[in-house]
């Protein structure tokens, strides 16, 4: 198998670099539609053909269903099988009946225009509330059905997942954040994931995009500078890390990589986080129709970091707060 893909599940075989659609959701600028499909063509034909998406992502999953039929009619049923498409299903905490779980996975069949769903992931907020357990009995059911093929979690903790595997449930995979500034995941969870064979899906990994060349030697940005949601959301995690100071130190440290191999900031940033223990691919957001990364996030796949490029960036590490402490583990933040 070739570096760029991976293998999830016996007959789920992804691109390591997913194309995250949360930018679609609102918060990233105006999405034309019609740009956005074309777009999307782009990255299919450029080799990125597994997309991460949510119920909860505006019209992700009506944007899938447009692209799968598009392709269906300029490229025929051969190349619509190339296309992975990983939803989420994000109820609100509440009593969860089997005929409430069929609606909504139902609803997203039919928003995507697939008869099975490759990967479900589940997230749910509240822990206090314990129908998330019967939520994925339920998926479980619909897995065993052919509706879904396979379930997956979003930001669960290690404990919960324990619960759960101890329970017999199936679970192939959990996405979470994880990035040079956020290693939360290698305190419980991969180790975890190493034992019960579990692959994870790593988000935020080039921090919404400040992790790049744009950011390397500016001043540190005001809330107001940061135009994305995403931008702000991990700035925030910067501040916890250690700061915008400690944070140039790192980028300089990347660029210096960089360099060495002629790719970018975010590529080696990446690469970084591929090359982890339990990680089967990295969620890159794309504002289609608005700025285009296929290029660069090709490069990815052009080179291997070796022990010294890691070594230069745990050097930096040590100097930064440990989110694990400050934070919990994978997922608190939202909870």
């Amino acid at each position: 198998m070739s570096k760029k893909c991976y293998k999830l599940a016996p007959n789920l075989t992804i691109c390591r670099i997913l194309n995250g659609m949360w930018q679609v959701a609102g918060g990233h600028g105006y999405i034309d539609h019609e740009l956005a499909i074309a777009d999307m063509l782009r990255y299919h034909d450029a080799g990125f053909t597994t997309w991460d998406l949510a119920d909860i992502y505006g019209p992700a999953e009506d944007f899938i269903g447009q692209f799968r039929r598009r392709i269906l009619k300029l490229k025929g049923k051969e190349e619509l099988e190339r296309v992975q498409s990983l939803t989420k299903w994000v109820p609100q905490p509440g009593k969860v009946t089997r005929s409430f779980v069929n609606e909504n996975i139902d609803r997203s069949l039919r928003r995507m225009s697939v008869s099975s769903l490759d990967l479900l992931q589940f997230h749910w907020w509240d822990y206090n509330n314990p129908y998330y357990m019967d939520a994925l009995r339920y998926l479980s059911d619909l897995r065993d059905e052919g509706l879904i093929r396979h379930i997956g979690l979003t930001n669960f903790d290690t404990e919960r997942i324990q619960i759960m595997i101890d329970s017999g449930l199936r679970i192939v995979s959990n996405q979470v954040q994880y990035s040079i500034i956020d290693r939360r995941p290698e305190v419980k969870m991969i180790p975890f994931c190493l034992e019960h064979n579990t692959s994870l899906l790593a988000y935020g990994s080039i921090c919404g995009g400040l992790i790049s060349e744009r950011y390397l030697g500016a001043v540190e940005p005001s809330t107001a500078e940061l135009n994305t949601a995403s931008l702000r959301k991990y700035k925030q995690m910067i501040d916890a890390w250690g700061g915008w100071d400690l944070f140039q130190k790192l980028l300089l440290t990347l660029k210096s990589i960089a360099q060495k191999y002629d790719v970018s900031i975010a590529n080696v940033a990446t690469n970084y986080i591929l090359a982890k223990a339990a990680v089967a691919g990295v969620i890159i957001g794309d504002r289609l129709g608005i700025v285009d990364h296929r290029n660069d996030n090709t490069q990815v796949f052009n080179f291997d970091l070796d022990k010294s490029d890691c070594y230069a960036i745990d050097a930096v590490c040590t100097n930064a707060n440990n989110l694990f402490e400050i934070i919990g583990d994978c997922g608190d933040e939202y909870r």
